[in-house]
């Protein structure tokens, strides 16, 4: 007689890479906090951003009035960010103005960023690098 099979796994949260590991739980969510790489702030608190992973060119980090005027001139393509679906979820952001149909964002402590990205056609979707930020 054969053993029973065991019963379906959950889906899994995306795997970790490199670069986030210890940063993600189970769940996919942000295990520490997450900071401004230049000041200490406090960007997010534990568990307010989902892991992703989407190729988004961000300019290089500037303050935000130089971020904005070089948004069309290269950049970083970076792959591993933290998805927030709501801006109030944030305890210390700021935002570019507009460049084309995208805001980038910045810490609003010492506007150092672009740290994230943020596409004005999707309200709900709020990207945060994670080579751009630290985490505590």
């Amino acid at each position: 007689m054969e053993p029973a099979a065991p019963p379906p796994s959950p889906p899994a949260a995306p795997a970790a890479a490199p670069g986030s590991a210890g940063l993600v739980c189970a769940q996919g969510r942000n295990l520490r906090a997450v900071l401004c790489q230049r000041c200490g702030s406090r960007v997010l608190l534990p568990g307010a951003a989902t892991f992703a992973r989407r190729e988004l060119l961000l300019p290089a980090m500037r303050k935000k009035a130089a971020a904005a005027a070089a948004a069309g001139g290269g950049g970083d393509l970076l792959r591993e960010h933290w998805l927030v679906r709501d801006m109030f979820s944030f305890e210390n952001v700021g935002f570019t103005r507009d460049v084309g149909n995208v805001k980038f964002l910045v810490c609003a402590d010492c506007e150092a960023g672009p740290i994230g990205w943020h596409c004005l056609d999707d309200k709900d979707s709020f990207y945060v690098a994670l080579e751009r930020v630290a985490h505590e």
